[in-house]
């Protein structure tokens, strides 16, 4: 009997969209505990840009990138009891091998998918989601009052971030780098957009100083890295976090500690994947994210949709255009 097989993308060397191809794989068989999703939408990210470029050599070549995904439950495996077949499930993953039509996973890392919730907004939203909860809720804490610095604001994180905290109550400080973004960083309820490149470009630390009277954010989240993150520190207040959560412009170069003591600074470098081990926070995380959706205490643009054999165009979408709005494969 042949093996069955399913399409995927598979990366065979590190490099630009190019390297990202389809190719038939053979599907994987079910062990006990284990469920086979057939996936309906996967989300593309930076994360998955920094994998193929080689940035991030976390992906053994060749391998199949992807860390987020909605589908439907094709088939459980042995003591399987939680899902059944037809159920709609989502998920993310440090284990890749999501650009696919398929994936074999453990029942125990899938989430139920929401009925009122569609697949396309849950691809769109539940990465971003899940990591803005770890930021606003886990890493730090953000309520009414709080004073916070979202730089590129008018990202895809940065609107969740700048959006869901602006309904809890936080004075929100943002950046941006284009006309285009910063109108995005002003619908997402920054009280001021910081141009920090091009026309107009302003020193974002002292101007966040003046518009703090002088005191500085309590918490700066920066997922832009190495242009900004001198910015970052400078704009915090005495005891502020500065919150690393993403390198697009390269790596930051190494920290002297004695810097944080000016103003008594931290900073953290948090990764979702660790806040979603345990089965009962990832639920409990994965339903603040859902109930926000539904009080749209965050909003996901229409997202741009391409076939998964189309991975390297829309490779090319996120870096042309950036985050602006959510970029999903469909098998």
């Amino acid at each position: 009997m042949s093996q069955a097989m399913h399409q995927a993308i598979v990366i065979t060397e590190y490099g630009g969209p190019e390297v990202l191809k389809m190719a038939p794989v053979a599907s994987q068989a079910l062990a006990a505990g284990q469920v086979r999703v057939q996936h309906t939408r996967i989300g593309v990210n930076f994360h998955d840009v920094y994998v193929r470029s080689g940035l991030y050599k976390m992906l053994a070549l060749p391998g199949t990138p992807g860390i987020e995904a909605v589908g439907v439950v094709a088939e459980v495996g042995e003591g399987v009891s939680r899902f059944k077949v037809g159920e709609r499930v989502c998920y993310i993953s440090a284990a890749y091998a999501i650009y696919a039509a398929e994936r074999v996973i453990a029942a125990s890392e899938l989430i139920a998918v929401p009925d009122d919730l569609s697949d396309a907004l849950v691809a769109s939203s539940l990465l971003r989601g899940l990591t803005a909860d770890v930021l606003l809720h886990r890493v730090a804490q953000v309520g009414q009052g709080t004073r916070i610095l979202v730089q590129a604001a008018g990202g895809g994180m940065g609107q969740i971030l700048s959006q869901w905290a602006t309904r809890q109550g936080a004075m929100v400080i943002g950046t941006a780098g284009s006309d285009a973004t910063a109108k995005k960083a002003d619908q997402a309820g920054c009280v001021e957009v910081i141009r920090y490149r091009g026309e107009g470009a302003q020193d974002v630390a002292a101007r966040v100083l003046e518009l703090t009277h002088g005191e500085g954010v309590d918490v700066a989240y920066d997922a832009v890295g190495k242009v900004s993150f001198d910015g970052s520190l400078a704009s915090l207040n005495i005891g502020g976090q500065l919150v690393m959560y993403g390198q697009s412009s390269g790596p930051v170069p190494a920290l002297e500690i004695a810097r944080l003591a000016a103003k008594s600074n931290s900073v953290s470098r948090p990764m979702v994947f660790h806040f979603v081990k345990k089965p009962a926070e990832r639920e409990a995380m994965a339903a603040r994210v859902f109930e926000a959706l539904r009080k749209k205490h965050f909003r996901m643009g229409e997202p741009q949709e391409f076939a998964l054999a189309d991975a390297a165009a829309a490779h090319r979408a996120l870096e042309a255009h950036g985050a602006v709005q959510p970029i999903l494969l469909v098998p």
